[in-house]
């Protein structure tokens, strides 16, 4: 009796499972027959002007990404009562090399909006400095910023995931300032080698105009021929006059000097 019954349960489990398949496989066929009867809702409209699609600059095509790592940026606001570190922006800060002049600017943004946080050339007058009770922050002080697009001294930190990042970050921001630094040196030698070529160009070119001009000058023309020989003839004549009007004297002298007849 109880294998019958255990036997009857599980056919009619079985027929229970059966009918309730059935009925969700011929509910899912209505459905997918009305989706596919029914319309779409969502209507496709051709744009009247076509606009062309427009490249945006971001003035960093003529520079190479050499640092590239996710910080967040603050600045020190000197002019707030009281004073007081505010937070600037999240984001990549980037390291750009440039391709013609090899300048190194500093440049983030912020992630969401990409509007720009900091934007400055590497000197070698910045010192980044570890801020007080963190492994992970920097902080250096920078005379010309143009995040806002105009030159503002700032006062800015910066702080990493982790002190291995700030580690990083450090070691190639003095890389590129010792690189700067040579660069600057080499363009000073290279002015001044200019400059030393340039006056001793200044110097020959002066000398070869000296001796020109003494050339010139030593040169006789025709017209100082005709005046040497019309003041070396006029010489002769006046000299000429001069000896015939003194034996004319000395005649007369002699004449007075004679005894008279009479005495």
């Amino acid at each position: 009796m109880r294998v019958v019954q255990r036997e009857s349960r599980v056919s009619r489990c079985t027929l229970l499972l059966s009918v309730c398949i059935v009925s969700i496989l011929h509910a899912m066929a209505e459905e997918q027959s009305r989706e596919e009867v029914t319309p779409s809702n969502d209507p496709h409209f051709e744009p009247i002007i076509h606009l062309p699609e427009v490249e945006t600059k971001t003035l960093e095509e003529d520079e190479e990404v050499v640092f590239k790592m996710r910080a967040k940026l603050f600045r020190y606001a000197s002019d707030a009562d009281p004073p007081e570190w505010k937070e600037r922006g999240v984001g990549d800060v980037k390291i750009l090399k440039h391709k013609v002049t090899g300048l190194y600017r500093l440049l983030m943004r912020r992630e969401k909006t990409l509007k720009i946080c900091a934007n400055h050339y590497l000197t070698k007058q910045m010192q980044l400095k570890p801020n007080i009770g963190s492994d992970r922050a920097w902080v250096w002080h920078v005379l010309a910023d143009f995040a806002d697009e105009v030159p503002k001294q700032e006062l800015l930190a910066i702080r990493f995931k982790d002190s291995e990042n700030a580690q990083k970050f450090k070691a190639k921001f003095e890389e590129c300032q010792t690189q700067v630094i040579d660069k600057s040196t080499e363009n000073v030698t290279e002015k001044l080698s200019q400059l030393t070529v340039n006056k001793e160009k200044d110097e020959s070119k002066k000398v070869e105009l000296t001796a020109d001009d003494n050339e010139t000058d030593s040169a006789p023309t025709d017209e100082t021929k005709d005046e040497t020989k019309q003041d070396s003839q006029s010489q002769s004549k006046e000299e000429t006059h001069g000896k015939s009007r003194s034996d004319n004297d000395v005649k007369t002298e002699t004449e007075a000097n004679q005894p008279s007849d009479q005495s």
